[in-house]
């Protein structure tokens, strides 16, 4: 896609050696009238080193650039070093402040900010499988933290992350779950940690919507497939991704029946940034793709994915540990994006299967 002009530092000879340039640019350009509304802004982003920040940071920089708007991004992990090892081109960028620390003791920025985008939060690894406690802690007191200092300090715009989670199991006979669905995760089981917590973290941000002006609309995220996203962990179609590029049976741990949805991150940028400068403070938007699939039938995409890049190649084996018990009820997590399309306009631009290929296509150049 080309932007409609030349960035500073962009001009004829410049190579852009970003595998991913053509999908920046397409957030970038696609989501021009949201960028032009953070022009001299500045922005809090917390969580800025994971998949979602990861995708935030490089699109912000190029959109920072080709439309002149002046903004600085202070982008808040525990570990940035480790973060600009691996995206050393970032190091440099002066729009870009990298301070680290524990979300529920964070300064705030010596400079000030205009806008929050709070998107820290633990979703894989230790704290989030087998420490609930800290799970919980770390979700709620970052997020009371944040939104007290966004009280303090006048910041009117914060941008709430959460999660399809805050649901649920969702009811087999909903195939699509509305914001207006009230259900909720086992409130005794220490497994429901990270779903409670969000939907702690959603009460705050309706309180301090309505009582002390902190305007603090919540994007609940469902699935999502694309480049940056992690293949070793517990994300069945990151495994299913890893598999067909070493070239191995897919394994299917469960009897392949739960049904889900996967956005590709491009279009994830320009939902949460709509969000959080249009949303609704207190208001709900789930983000995600309302292409369901069974894991059986996700698996069987990425295979075909896989074939169609490397057609010499045998095409990988497929097995399911498991087995459908006649008479049960599917398992989903699908989200209705009704509400995203009607007020603010977003639609879903990538298909599943250009997603897949765009993932495979990251991890051979790379």
């Amino acid at each position: 896609m080309k932007p409609p002009f030349m960035p500073q530092g962009w001009g004829p000879g410049h190579r852009d050696e970003n595998p991913l340039a053509a999908e920046l640019d397409r957030i970038v350009v696609l989501a021009e009238r949201d960028w032009r509304s953070l022009t001299g802004a500045r922005i809090l982003l917390t969580g800025g080193t994971g998949f979602f920040g990861t995708w935030i940071v490089e699109a912000f920089v190029r959109a920072n650039r080709l439309y002149r708007l002046g903004a600085r991004l202070h982008v808040l992990s525990r570990n940035p070093a480790a973060f600009l090892r691996k995206f050393p081109h970032l190091a440099t960028e002066p729009s870009l402040e990298f301070p680290s620390g524990d979300i529920r003791a964070i300064p705030w920025p010596s400079g000030g900010c205009t806008h929050v985008l709070h998107a820290a939060t633990a979703t894989s690894g230790p704290v989030a499988m087998g420490d609930p406690e800290e799970t919980y802690s770390v979700i709620t007191e970052g997020t009371h933290h944040v939104l007290r200092l966004c009280r303090e300090h006048g910041v009117k715009r914060c941008l709430l992350v959460t999660s399809g989670a805050v649901y649920g199991r969702q009811p087999s006979g909903i195939t699509h779950v509305p914001e207006t669905f009230h259900g909720g995760p086992d409130q005794t089981s220490p497994a429901a940690a990270y779903g409670e917590g969000k939907r702690a973290a959603e009460l705050l941000a309706g309180i301090y919507s309505q009582r002390y002006g902190v305007e603090t609309p919540i994007a609940r995220c469902f699935a999502f497939v694309g480049p940056h996203l992690p293949l070793d962990v517990h994300f069945a179609v990151g495994n299913f991704i890893r598999d067909v590029l070493e070239g191995r049976t897919v394994a299917i741990k469960g009897d392949g029946t739960p049904r889900r949805s996967y956005l590709h991150p491009s279009d994830l940028v320009i939902w949460l940034l709509a969000i959080l400068v249009r949303g609704q403070g207190g208001r709900a938007y789930n983000v995600g793709s309302e292409d369901d699939r069974s894991i059986r039938e996700m698996a069987e995409a990425v295979v075909r994915a896989g074939a169609e890049l490397w057609p010499d190649r045998p095409a990988c084996d497929i097995v399911v540990a498991g087995s459908p018990q006649p008479g049960a009820s599917i398992e989903r997590y699908v989200p209705s994006c009704e509400r995203a399309r009607s007020e603010l306009d977003l639609p879903e631009i990538i298909p599943l299967h250009e997603a897949i290929l765009s993932t495979l296509r990251f991890h051979t150049s790379t």
